[in-house]
This record gives C-alpha cells, sequence and structure tokens, in this order.
C-alpha cells in the first residue's frame, strides 16, 4: 500500500487556509497512486491554536472543515489531526482527535489519551483526554493510530534515563487488536538538543511492538516556535528508512514496509550530525521568514551596532526576507569605535541591504542636559548608559512606525539570562531572533553562516564584545568570560542542575553563586521580553515558568 507523508505548514486558526491546502494535498496523494494520505496533528486548526479553541466559531469552522475535507477522500483515505467535540457528560468540551476519512465519509475519530503538560505544551487546559483504544482498517491493513505524545508515554530524561511518564500506554492497549502498523500524527516542535532523542523514541517503539511506524510532523514557524517537520518511516526493526526535508513543505509517497521487503527502493537518511549549527541556522531562517509571511508583515528593522550579535540577526534577516526587505540603522555615539561604524557599513554593503547612519550624540547630550538639574552631585553610572539604549530603541522604533518594519530584537540567551541589558532599550523588539542562543553559539553560528560566502566581515567576529556605552567598556567588565558563564548558565537552565553539581564539575564556587544570582534576580525583564524563537528545550518563554518574586537559591 502507498502512503503519502502530508508534512505542511499551517497558520493557527485560519482553517479556510489549512483545509484548502489539506486538500490539495489529498489531490496531490490521489495522483500519485497514494491509497492514504497523513496530516499533522491539529491539522485543520494549525499548533498550536492555544485559546482561540475557546471561540465556537473556530470550532464550527473546523469541524464543518473536516466534513468537507472528508468528501475528496474518494479512491484515497485520509487521516488528519484536528478538534472533535466531547460527547461525553463531563470533562473538557473537546478532544484532540486523528479523524479517518474514506469514501468522502468520516469513518473513525481517535482521540488522544496522553496530554502533554511540561515544557511549551498545555493541552490538559483545553481537551479530554480520551479512553477508548481501537485501530483502523484500510485495504486489510490494520493500523494503530495514534497521536504525537501517545507513543512519548516513556521517554528519557536526563539522568533518570527513561521514565514512565503516564500510568496508561495508549500503544500497548491498541495492540490487543494486532495491527500491522503504528500510524503517529505529530506536532513536534525544534530543539537541536532534543531532535535525536525523537528519532530514539520512534525507533523504541517500532522495535518493542516489531511494526513499522510512520510518524507525520507539521513544519514552518508558529510565533516562538519553529516546527522543523523531518517526518519519518521506520522500519520494525528501528531502522528509518525515510526522512522528510528539515523545516520545509513536502509530499512523499511511500511504500509500506512489509518484514522481509526489498530495502533498496528506500533512500536512508544520512545520520544526524553532532554539530547542530546548520539546523539551528536554518530553524531560525524559518522562524523569522514564517513570523512575518503568516503575521501579514514584510519588511524587519534592525539596531547594526558593529557587534556580533545585531550582526547575526542581520545577516539571518536578510536570509529570510531578501536584502530588499532589511533595513539597517547604525546610531553611534561619542562612545562607539570608528571600527563599529565602518564594519557595519561593510556587512550593509555585502549584503546589499539598505541603510542609515542616525547619531545619537546631540539626542544624549540633550537629555543630560535635561536631567543634570535632579542628577546633579551624583556619578555617572549605568543610569547615563542605559539612556542611550533607550535611545537607539526610540529611533528605531519611530523608523518601524513611519515605514511599517518590525523591529528585531538582538539579545542573546547568555544576556537574557543574566539580565544584561537594558529594559524598553536594547531589549525592545516584536521577535527575539537570537534570544535562545548562548553567546558562544551565536559565534559558531556567524562561523555557518559565513560558510558559503563572508557576510559577516571577520573583524566583528573577532573583536571583543562590547556595549560601547562607556570608554573602553567590555562585557567582561559586568560579565564572567562567556567561556565560563555560558556553561555554567547550561548546566543550570537546561538541565536544571542545582549549584552543587555544577561546582562539583569543577566550576568555582564564587562563579556559580554570581551566575545564579543573576539568572534568579533577572526574570522581571524577562517576562517582558519579546517572544524568543525557540531552538533548545529550555528556552525563555512559556515554556519555562518562574515567579518574579521568589525566594530561592
Amino acid at each position: 500500500m502507498k502512503i503519502a507523508l502530508a508534512q505542511l505548514s499551517y497558520i493557527p486558526g485560519d482553517i479556510a487556509y489549512n483545509s484548502s491546502k489539506i486538500i490539495a494535498a489529498i489531490e496531490d496523494a490521489r495522483r500519485q497512486g497514494a491509497a492514504l494520505a497523513v496530516f499533522s496533528e491539529l491539522a485543520v486548526t494549525g499548533y498550536p491554536p492555544l485559546d482561540l479553541l475557546h471561540r465556537s466559531d473556530i470550532i464550527s469552522a473546523s469541524m464543518n472543515a473536516m466534513q468537507v475535507i472528508a468528501g475528496h477522500c474518494n479512491g484515497i483515505s485520509a487521516i488528519v489531526g484536528g478538534p472533535s467535540l466531547n460527547t461525553a457528560v463531563y470533562g473538557k468540551s473537546l478532544h484532540n482527535s486523528a479523524f479517518f476519512m474514506n469514501e468522502g465519509q468520516i469513518r473513525a475519530v481517535i482521540n488522544k489519551t496522553l496530554l502533554p503538560t511540561y515544557d511549551i505544551f498545555d493541552e490538559d487546559r483545553y481537551f479530554q483526554p480520551g479512553n477508548h483504544f481501537q485501530s483502523v482498517e484500510l485495504n486489510g491493513i490494520r493500523m494503530a493510530v495514534t497521536i504525537c505524545e501517545d507513543i512519548w508515554d516513556e521517554q528519557p530524561f536526563g539522568d533518570k534515563g527513561n521514565w514512565r511518564l503516564y500510568s496508561i500506554s495508549p500503544l500497548d492497549e491498541i495492540m490487543k487488536e494486532q495491527p500491522s502498523l503504528i500510524i503517529n500524527i505529530a506536532a513536534n516542535p525544534f530543539s537541536h538538543n532534543r531532535i535525536k532523542i525523537r528519532e530514539e523514541v520512534f525507533a523504541r517503539n517500532a522495535r518493542e511492538h516489531g511494526l513499522p511506524l510512520i510518524s507525520v510532523n507539521q513544519t514552518g514557524g508558529y510565533t516562538e516556535l519553529i516546527f522543523d517537520g523531518s517526518s519519518v518511516v521506520v522500519d520494525a526493526d528501528g531502522t528509518i528508512l525515510e526522512k522528510l526535508a528539515f523545516c520545509a513543505e513536502e509530499l512523499r509517497v511511500v511504500d509500506l514496509p512489509l518484514q522481509g521487503c526489498d530495502r533498496s527502493r528506500y533512500s536512508y537518511p544520512p545520520p544526524l550530525p553532532d554539530d547542530m549549527t546548520g539546523h539551528i541556522h536554518r530553524a531560525l531562517v524559518t522562524g523569522i521568514r514564517d513570523f512575518f509571511n503568516k503575521g501579514g508583515l514584510k519588511k524587519a528593522i534592525v539596531g547594526l551596532s558593529g557587534g556580533i550579535d545585531s550582526a547575526v540577526v542581520t545577516a539571518l534577516a536578510a536570509e529570510a526576507l531578501g536584502p530588499e526587505n532589511t533595513l539597517a540603522l547604525l546610531m553611534p555615539s561619542v562612545y562607539s569605535s570608528r571600527n563599529s561604524v565602518s564594519d557595519s557599513v561593510e556587512m550593509a554593503q555585502i549584503l546589499g541591504i539598505p541603510y542609515h547612519i542616525v547619531s545619537i550624540e546631540e539626542a544624549r547630550k540633550t537629555l543630560e542636559k535635561t536631567l543634570q538639574p535632579f542628577f546633579a552631585g551624583t556619578v555617572p553610572d549605568v543610569t547615563e548608559e542605559n539612556i542611550q539604549s533607550r535611545l537607539r530603541a526610540v529611533i528605531l522604533m519611530a523608523f518601524a512606525n513611519k515605514f511599517g518594519h518590525m523591529l528585531l530584537n538582538t539579545s542573546n540567551k547568555s544576556e537574557a539570562a543574566t539580565g544584561y541589558g537594558t529594559l524598553y532599550g536594547d531589549m525592545a523588539g516584536g521577535l527575539s531572533v537570537i534570544g535562545d542562543v548562548y553567546k558562544t553559539e551565536v559565534y559558531r553560528l556567524a562561523e555557518e553562516i559565513n560558510s558559503a560566502g563572508e557576510k559577516i566581515p571577520a573583524a566583528i567576529i573577532s573583536k571583543p564584545p562590547s556595549a560601547e556605552l562607556k570608554p573602553d567598556q567590555l562585557d567582561t567588565d559586568s560579565l564572567p568570560p562567556y567561556s565560563l558563564l555560558d556553561p555554567v548558565l547550561f548546566r543550570y537552565i537546561d538541565l536544571e542542575w542545582p549549584a552543587e553539581r555544577i561546582i562539583s564539575e569543577g566550576y568555582a564556587s564564587s562563579l556559580v553563586e554570581k551566575v545564579i544570582k543573576l539568572v534568579r534576580t533577572s526574570e522581571f525583564k524577562r517576562k517582558q521580553t519579546p517572544p524568543i524563537l525557540r531552538i533548545s528545550a529550555r528556552a525563555f518563554g512559556s515554556g519555562r515558568r518562574i515567579p518574579i518574586i521568589a525566594s530561592y537559591r
């Protein structure tokens, strides 16, 4: 049997757009001879629709769309993800469901049993878990249809190893009907440190049940989330036979792998590289592009300072949106080095993007004069430094408002973690592009961007990082060297290790205590940052919920 894996990018809440893409893919799959087309989790509404699920018009439109889609399933069947109504007398009003369509009708509705409520997931807020387990049959083949988390009942959790999260395994229950194939429709967001784990989960389920497995993931950006696609066909022994495109739409028709099949017809994907910088690069470009395209936006504006962070963001924006849609502002003050301006001009010219030089010096002097009667007798400090940063934000937002641009934030994860940024200054913007990328990773990302030809001048990459808000300023005046800071931050934030364990690895207790204090006391800033493109399992944002007012070490 030929099965079409339909890996598509959707827009949350746009039922008409999403259903038209699904119908077009069904028609394409039929032309290619597929007997079944498989789509991702909540494909009709887009994932995650969040509180749009509370709107009756959205649910009504989704249910009507399912009937229309089913009407196109003649000569081909389909499995499509979408919300369904809970007809029981108790519980949440909706299920997260997979609709099995055949001969113009909805033949079965399979409800998701395991509803994740960790990281960025909050499905228990919206859905009632399913408690009925059934397979569906097509052309004599019985299929165990599962929805994302339903095959993640056991997964690796750091030092715990494989950990059983739930008291029930949906696959174990469905296996009682002796299916011949496992189908999983999914909405797995990209995370560079979880992508191998995902494939391990697929392989383990295939091996344990001795059945081939097909998983179809959605792709594309959704505000801060990036879905990488990478849908797979896995043989019964856990071998990945096919893998669809990374961060791109694709419809691929495959032959159902059966025991003893000729494997030569499959294109074995190459193993994942240990260095995921290339994947991060492509994911961030996807996140920017879809944030703009799906949001009806076109042009971005970036403050190009001559430092590596703004250079990387500018290069990514130009790649995602086109040079003509990326505007750079160079905003020097008396503290800006001559090289910062010349390096930025050189980069803008290399990329072919428009740029303007707008000095903040006169505005800085005027504001200091205005405040002088009140600040008399005090020593210049971070107050005056922050004024410069906020003046730059005022100018950037003025250009953004006047010419219809969206401001991209250039803060990195190291800065966001430690509070090394100015509220309403360099923390301003509509989207934080590298807020989940540690500073040391930013340097690797710059090298990756330059791998196909220099886009970021070498002088920008090699210069010591500085905010240039006072004479001879360096980041190390306020922070430990990034070579020490980032490993401690990674262990504390991403791995959630306590201070004692980090210290036991050889890091100085004074360093660890200082870093943890910076992280803890900066939570109020992070609550006011733009949405951050998520490329790790522990990004700042909806997946990390820490109280602002709290007492802990």
